[in-house]
């Protein structure tokens, strides 16, 4: 019973740090067009005691920022660029596929670990 219970909370731990992570690039997406906006990342770690996902800390990505050209923004300098944002989208989108696929692994081994337990529960009232 045990072992079930522990497969649940790893399950969620799982499943909340997955969403962490959409929730950051939901951000990066949002704010793609901002200048001057740096891309956040996020990594996780694995608790060595318990075994739960973390998320560790958000950091932004010091990849260098697009210059653009556009003389008429009030944003430009005077050579008539200024700083953009360093998102990709094509990574943003790509990381929030693996984010939700992710999430759904985590979801139905959360099912499955919860039915079991439903079942236990039911033979035990027998």
């Amino acid at each position: 019973m045990n072992d079930l219970t522990t497969s649940l909370s790893f399950a969620a731990s799982g499943m909340q740090a997955q969403a962490n992570r959409l929730r950051h690039v939901s951000e990066n997406i949002a704010n793609a067009d901002t200048p001057g906006y740096h891309r956040k990342t996020i990594s996780f770690h694995e608790e060595m005691d318990s075994g739960l996902v973390e998320a560790g800390p958000v950091r932004l990505d010091n990849a260098d920022l697009v210059r653009i050209y556009d003389p008429g923004n009030p944003l430009a300098d005077e050579t008539g660029f200024y700083d953009g944002s360093n998102v990709d989208l094509v990574i943003e989108i790509a990381d929030a596929r693996e984010a939700q696929r992710s999430y759904e692994a985590n979801l139905r081994m959360f099912d499955q670990a919860r039915q079991m337990t439903q079942s236990l529960f039911d033979l035990l009232r027998r």
